[in-house]
């Protein structure tokens, strides 16, 4: 395998040990990156290590400190930090398992790839793939990477299995401070109709090839541009785009949900996935609710 293991080590599942390997499952896509220049000279702007009262220092003379009190450091070099003892730096003991779809997409962080580390391990990892995907569950346990612990997810992907480095629960904020403002009402029935035949009208399998990043796209077109600008300046006109609508503007949701109804599909649903006929109510003979923004 061309790529480089991001970890070596072990499942361990009760007296069950498979040796293993993990790769990084996503890789950076396409960005525009920029560096700071001192515009009247127009050079690069570098930026160097100091220290206050001395000045620039070499690298072999930075060690990693931690602040127990102001001004006061304990100092730890890099052989006593990976000194430290932790099991699973080498075995991911799986601790217990939980139902496929429980965990709450907002916990998981980043996933690898996890693939048998021999011909030896793969009869074992077989079996632990196989009884993972029968049984409909997610393994979990927890592995130390590259200087702190995390816990993780396991589970079967294809002829390999996904491993994902998961939150903890104090580094998810809770959702209830940001919804609790959200009024405890129940939306109009004609609305929800509406609503529903729309979102069943754009329905349709996801495939990631189908998006790109169009910020990236619009910054390398500006690029281009301004190369080609003998003046060096471009216009920034926004084109056919539309500034947003005004506070003040009443909003008729009826209307605007029925006339999303009557614009064909997207293309990239309605190749895939024709739109389900399914009839909305007619709305009542009263006056189509409206909302005016404060």
């Amino acid at each position: 395998m061309a790529a480089r293991a991001y970890w070596q080590g072990q499942i361990r599942l009760a007296l069950v040990s498979i040796p293993v390997e993990i790769y990084s499952a996503t890789k950076s896509g396409a960005t525009v990156s920029f560096r700071q220049i001192h515009e009247p000279s127009g050079k690069r702007i570098h930026y160097e290590k100091v220290v206050d009262g001395i000045g620039p220092v070499d690298a072999d003379e930075i060690m990693k400190g931690f602040e127990f009190e102001k001004g006061e450091y304990v100092l730890l070099d890099e052989a006593e930090i990976e000194g430290v003892k932790l099991e699973s730096k080498k075995t991911l003991e799986l601790t217990q398992f939980v139902d496929v779809g429980e965990i709450d997409a907002i916990y998981y962080e980043k996933p690898y790839y996890v693939v048998p580390a021999d011909d030896l391990a793969e009869e074992a990892f077989v079996v632990l793939r196989e009884a993972l995907r029968r049984a409909k569950k997610i393994g979990l346990g927890q592995l130390a990477l590259r200087g702190r612990e995390y816990v993780v997810s396991l589970k079967p992907c294809g002829r390999g299995m996904v491993l994902e480095t998961l939150r903890y629960a104090d580094e998810v904020n809770k959702a209830a401070s940001y919804f609790r403002d959200i009024g405890d009402v129940k939306p109009d029935e004609d609305l929800l109709d509406l609503a529903t035949s729309l979102i069943e009208k754009k329905s349709g399998k996801f495939d990631a090839a189908e998006f790109h990043d169009r910020y990236v796209d619009a910054l390398k077109d500006l690029i281009a541009r301004k190369r080609k600008s003998k003046s060096g300046k471009v216009s920034l006109d926004a084109g056919d785009a539309k500034p947003a609508r005004g506070g003040s503007n009443v909003i008729d949701l009826m209307a605007a949900l029925k006339k999303s109804l009557d614009k064909p599909a997207n293309d990239r649903t309605a190749s895939k996935a024709p739109a389900k006929t399914a009839a909305a109510k007619k709305p009542a003979a009263r006056k189509a609710p409206t909302r005016k923004s404060a």
